[in-house]
């Protein structure tokens, strides 16, 4: 599997802590000011990167209220609404780009986003974003997928959705089209998504299946399934980030909190941490452990002659004596020499 790839100066991989990367979306609420306002809060969390999502309402649908162009009733947080009407809502206008993706880089902020079509890709050009990311419903979009692959930055490609002759030929179009490198992210493409459609058992899998590494785009409330993702490979994490859920907007209900976020970034690291090796024995942080293991020790003072039995020998802490495992053979026994109590228990002295 490919080692790392570069994302700004962040080497993302299985050798590296996780990516933490904080989605605005369209949590901004229509509001410049609290879109910066966003952009200080990641980088106040200690998140890694910031992203955007790259289009406006007429490149991403029409206009059109048809049935197919609206939002099945049932659904938890859009239901009933019309896709253009709510793509007017939640995108990020196009000259909101560049103050964002300045504040971002002053906070010390890699910033990139998901381009919808070639308008997004030119203007994401222009303000040097340094990766591109696709969604998932646009992993079937192999022609987007050639024109973001031939900027030649690597491509983080969301898995929503997909079955896996749909993401092969994804992975396919980008490699022929020059992506600096490719992360696949699992992703339940369900807003919010219930945490026991995660199925984090595929990150692996699709490690294994195109050689490359891979991370979570999660939608699930709190981040236990994004830690969770560590382990089982994940080395780029991304949720989506509002100030306050209380304040509504389009994907309050399943983003974080800036605590939220800080605890994350926090929580994945030491998951990363705790992955370790696979030695099995005492770590050199249990030094100091191993001297209070159980031994056998003389419990009451004795003479030479007295023999050993149960009262005056005994498993117990700190290590130095006998293993407990001799109890049986020293019971009987008799002391050689007079021994005080708290002494360990060695075969010379019986």
């Amino acid at each position: 599997m490919t080692a790392t790839i570069k994302i700004g100066p962040h080497a993302v991989g299985a050798g590296e802590r996780p990516f933490v990367v904080a989605e605005m979306s369209g949590n901004h609420n229509g509001d410049l000011n609290r879109a910066l306002a966003i952009v200080d809060a990641v980088a106040d969390s200690g998140a890694h990167a910031l992203k955007l999502q790259t289009y406006r309402p007429d490149t991403i649908t029409i206009d059109v209220d048809a049935p197919a162009f609206r939002i099945s009733s049932g659904h938890e947080l859009w239901g009933g609404e019309n896709l253009y009407r709510l793509y007017e809502r939640a995108h990020t206008p196009y000259e909101w780009h560049a103050p964002i993706f300045e504040r971002a880089r002053e906070r010390g902020l890699t910033v990139f986003s998901s381009p919808f079509d070639a308008t997004a890709v030119q203007l994401l050009e222009s303000l040097d974003a340094p990766a591109y990311k696709i969604a998932s419903s646009e992993l079937v979009d192999l022609p987007l997928i050639r024109l973001v692959a031939s900027t030649g930055k690597p491509m983080v490609i969301s898995t929503g959705m997909a079955t896996v002759a749909e993401i092969d030929a994804a992975v396919r179009t980008a490699r022929a089209g020059g992506a600096a490198g490719i992360i696949l992210l699992a992703c339940t493409a369900s807003y919010p998504a219930p945490a026991a459609d995660s199925n984090l058992r595929r990150l692996p899998v699709l490690a294994g299946a195109f050689d490359v590494p891979v991370g979570l785009s999660d939608h699930t409330p709190g981040i236990g399934v994004a830690v969770a993702s560590v382990a089982l490979g994940a080395c780029f994490i991304e949720k989506h980030v509002t100030l306050d859920r209380a304040d509504g907007g389009v994907d309050s209900d399943f983003s974080l909190n800036p605590a939220e976020l800080s605890a994350l970034v926090a929580e994945s690291g030491r998951a990363y941490a705790a992955l370790g090796g696979t030695a099995i024995g005492p770590t050199p942080a249990e030094r100091e452990g191993l001297r209070f293991r159980r031994s056998l020790f003389v419990v009451e003072d004795v003479r030479a002659g007295d023999p050993v039995t149960a009262h005056n020998v005994r498993s117990i802490r700190p290590a130095g004596g006998l293993p407990p495992v001799e109890i049986d053979r020293v019971l009987g026994r008799t002391f050689t020499t007079d021994v005080p109590r708290g002494t360990p228990l060695t075969w010379n002295l019986i």
